[in-house]
């Protein structure tokens, strides 16, 4: 065999990648796994969306490459959603960026901005996505502490001695994955004065902002955030368009250009219909996201008896797709994980896989119907 690139030395596949795997096979032998790992939205986009994308592959010219930085159509619509769920008034020609999901962001805005060996903050619990970027292309990951006694949120005083040693880039995550903490506008002023502070490219991920959240908030409405602050955003989980690839990336045109140098290297374009599906997403109203969430408001409440009956400890007032719970002190949680697919046929994530902030804690996913979050219910009461 060929010697692999030294940049995979310290790259592991995906634990999903992985365990999914091990589910499938589980499923193939005929046995019931109850799947509460991963954020995968199980119900469909609203019908206007996929009748969008249906009428648009049945016309004979929309076949063909498309517009590297998406269809004028697409990046007003992200700019509406902009200015009517958050206030944040974005020049579609300028400042919006459609990109093929939030995974392909982080990797292009990395290669755009990080050179071997700059130093990356990253959130401790965090998506594990930021870490494996940042050592794919030989920058240095520090990691700043999220701890339950701060309610997840960053502590300022650490992050000023790390910016001391010299960060070129922070990602924060708020809504936050895997906790559900949400940071709110006082926290999200004081990352945007932080990163002016210390000349830091500061990159809030924000996929979260809708679901069961009653206050959806953009990095990018801070006064003066602009500067030196991006933000991305996906349709996978607000419009239940997981596999469609759909994210955004919104921030000042100069850092946007470079990114667009990656990106127009990398891919070409994404398909029209998928893009007029986007469009009819982004335009849909309160209603939707009310009804959504009542959806998985109902599925939160038995997530949390799931929780309790393992005798994990829980946060109730988080917002997101996510339970995050702690286990019994000293409990191994990938051994807790392993235990329960085999034995009860139940799959949730250990949240270590976070981050060693994350050990002792497991994360349900809501992205299951009540059903099935009954029947695990039965599953643990009957052991």
């Amino acid at each position: 065999m060929i010697k692999p690139a030294d940049r995979l030395i310290n790259i592991r596949e995906y634990y999903f990648s992985q365990k999914l795997r091990e589910v499938a096979l589980m499923k193939a032998e005929g046995i019931s796994v109850i799947n509460m790992g991963i954020g995968s939205p199980d119900l469909p986009p609203d019908p206007s969306v996929t009748k969008a994308l249906v009428d648009c592959s049945q016309k004979g010219n929309s076949h063909g490459y498309q517009n590297y930085q998406g269809t004028p159509a697409l990046r007003e619509a992200i700019a509406g959603f902009y200015n009517d769920h958050y206030g944040v008034r974005l020049d579609p020609k300028s400042q919006v960026l459609p990109m093929m999901g939030s995974k392909e962001a982080i990797m292009h805005i990395s290669m755009a901005f990080l050179n071997p060996g700059d130093k990356v903050l990253l959130p401790n619990p965090g998506y594990p996505t930021y870490t494996s970027v940042s050592n794919l292309l030989g920058a240095v990951p520090v990691y700043y502490d999220l701890l339950p006694g701060n309610a997840w949120l960053p502590d300022f005083g650490q992050l000023e001695k790390m910016a001391e040693k010299g960060i070129k880039l922070m990602w924060v995550n708020y809504p936050h994955m895997p906790t559900g903490a949400i940071g709110g506008k006082p926290v999200l002023d004081k990352l945007a004065r932080f990163s002016q502070k210390h000349d830091i490219l500061l990159v809030n991920d924000n996929p979260y902002s809708f679901i069961l959240n009653e206050e959806p908030e953009s990095l990018l409405a801070v006064e003066g955030a602009m500067s030196h602050c991006l933000e991305l955003n996906s349709l996978s989980k607000t419009f239940n368009m997981a596999g469609w690839r759909v994210g955004m990336l919104c921030g000042d045109n100069r850092y946007l250009q470079q990114v667009v140098k990656v990106k127009t290297n990398m891919d070409s374009g994404m398909f029209l219909g998928i893009q007029e599906g986007a469009v009819a997403a982004l335009q849909l109203g309160r209603s939707w996201f009310e009804n959504i969430n009542q959806c998985y408001r109902r599925r939160k409440e038995l997530v949390l008896q799931l929780s309790s009956l393992i005798g994990a400890e829980f946060e109730s007032n988080t917002c997101g797709l996510f339970v995050w719970a702690k286990l019994h002190p000293g409990m191994d949680a990938k051994e807790f994980v392993d235990r329960l697919l085999q034995q009860n046929h139940i799959f949730i994530a250990p949240g270590d896989i976070f981050g060693s902030n994350g050990q002792g804690y497991v994360r349900f996913s809501l992205c299951v119907p009540e059903e099935q979050i009954k029947e695990a219910i039965t599953r643990l009461k009957s052991n």
